[in-house]
């Protein structure tokens, strides 16, 4: 029960932060959908809660589950209704004296329904238990959509940072090849070397053509997991994204990890409410055992005119009066259709008690998994910090070594891609580290730290 009341209020607080929202249909302003220039991490956040398509969706299905419940309560409310008739008919065929060529009637009745096997009770906890798992499920939908647009956010600054490295690349291709065509031309290295700069040059074009590429496209998918508007004349744009791939080391107990999951991750909630649900499901079944019993009151009035004001002297009845009364009913044998429906509820009712402990065994499996990624991205930023330090310093070397005639050009361009790659390196390493953080935390059923709960 605690569980569940942090549930409601942390979806409390989500919804009433996206109270801005895009209505059932989908329609929204310009404001809603505009987006600043400049995008930074928590604004991403925020804008998805209002703007992600699976989350509209989760919450359309919530509402769907509040008009189930709904229905199902009014099974056991006094129903009232009005039915009224008019009939013209020749006199030949009339069967009052004198005869009567037109006859009104009109009823007003109240029915409540006082017993029927405790069906209206148990639909209506299994309703209200549905929708609970609905909320439950609307919380793994925003988990689930938040994680992929911090993911993708990371995508986006990795593929600008892989722009800047190879940027910086072919700066010093350029560099090398201006220093040989300098030497070349006093003399102190041959056309080789220069045409070696060269080739070197020309190579690094295609990587940096391809980091633009990417980034492009990662820019494009974040948009897609926004949830922007699509269309040439969308209004939501942003042309730079804010934010750096910085190692923020974050710790972890493996015990405290499974044990947040089994207490908050939506699924496993959601699906202890829908066994709940189908326990309810089966004394539904059971109803038609029993008999039902109804009562009902109403008032009923007709003849030649609507109003009873009959001028007939005799032959057909007409007037106004009240009426009340009971009305049961009770299946003694039904060919064993109400057995059938018990035993699909009971068969029901064990695959969720399945399907939860299945899913107990894989939030398991995927929280180990999710912490042995995160302690091998946290060994391979380590690592990677310090090998770039190590480039740096190779590359200045061999420079120097090569203005001072103790090393070759080669040496100098093979320390340049070195170094090149072990920038690749260490932001990939931060990428996945902050990745592999955000994914272990939506693991144990936490929601992103950019959502105050």
């Amino acid at each position: 029960m605690k569980t569940f009341c942090f549930a409601l209020l942390s979806l409390a607080a989500l919804l009433a932060g996206t109270a801005r929202a895009q209505d059932a249909s989908g329609a929204s302003s310009d404001s809603l959908t505009t987006l600043p220039d400049q995008l930074d991490l928590p604004t991403a956040i925020h804008y998805a809660l209002d703007h992600n398509y699976q989350i509209l969706q989760a919450r359309e299905q919530i509402r769907q589950q509040e008009g189930v419940i709904l229905q199902v309560k009014a099974q056991g409310i006094p129903n009232v209704g009005l039915t009224a008739g008019y009939q013209r008919n020749a006199s030949a065929i009339s069967q009052s004296y004198p005869p009567s060529v037109s006859l009104w009637t009109a009823e007003a009745r109240a029915t409540q329904a006082i017993y029927a096997g405790g069906a209206i009770d148990a639909g209506v906890k299994s309703a209200k238990l549905t929708r609970d798992a609905a909320i439950f499920a609307l919380q793994g939908t925003i988990n689930s959509a938040l994680l992929d647009v911090r993911t993708r956010f990371y995508s986006v600054l990795l593929a600008r940072e892989q722009v800047g490295v190879q940027e910086e690349n072919v700066k010093l291709d350029q560099r090398e090849l201006q220093d040989t065509e300098n030497q070349f031309h006093a003399g102190s290295v041959s056309n080789f070397e220069v045409l070696r700069a060269k080739v070197a040059l020309a190579n690094a074009q295609p990587d940096l053509i391809t980091a633009r590429n990417n980034y492009r496209v990662a820019i494009e998918q974040l948009r897609q997991s926004l949830g922007v508007p699509s269309g040439i004349g969308a209004s939501a744009t942003f042309s730079e994204v804010v934010g750096t791939l910085d190692y923020a080391p974050v710790q972890f107990d493996a015990d405290a990890a499974l044990a947040a999951a089994h207490e908050h991750r939506p699924e496993l909630l959601q699906l202890g409410k829908q066994q709940a649900a189908s326990e309810q499901s089966v004394v539904v079944a059971k109803s038609t055992y029993y008999p039902a019993l109804s009562a009902y009151a109403g008032y009923e009035f007709g003849g030649e005119n609507l109003l009873g004001t009959n001028t007939m002297a005799g032959g057909y009845y007409a007037g106004n009066g009240w009426l009340v009364g009971l009305q049961g009913s009770w299946s003694i044998f039904d060919g064993r259709a109400t057995e059938g429906k018990v035993q699909q509820a009971r068969a029901i009712l064990t695959q969720n008690q399945l399907a939860y402990s299945a899913e107990e065994l894989a939030i398991d499996v995927e929280v180990r998994q999710a912490l042995s990624t995160w302690q091998e991205a946290a060994e391979l930023v380590e690592a990677s910090q310090q090998t770039v330090g190590q480039a740096e310093e190779a590359l200045r070397l061999a420079t120097e070594r090569y203005h001072a005639g103790a090393a070759t050009q080669l040496d100098v361009l093979t320390s340049q891609t070195s170094l090149t790659q072990t920038r690749t390196n260490q932001l990939q390493a931060n990428y996945n580290y902050l990745v592999a953080v955000a994914s272990l935390r939506q693991a144990m059923g936490l929601g992103d730290v950019e959502i105050k709960n």
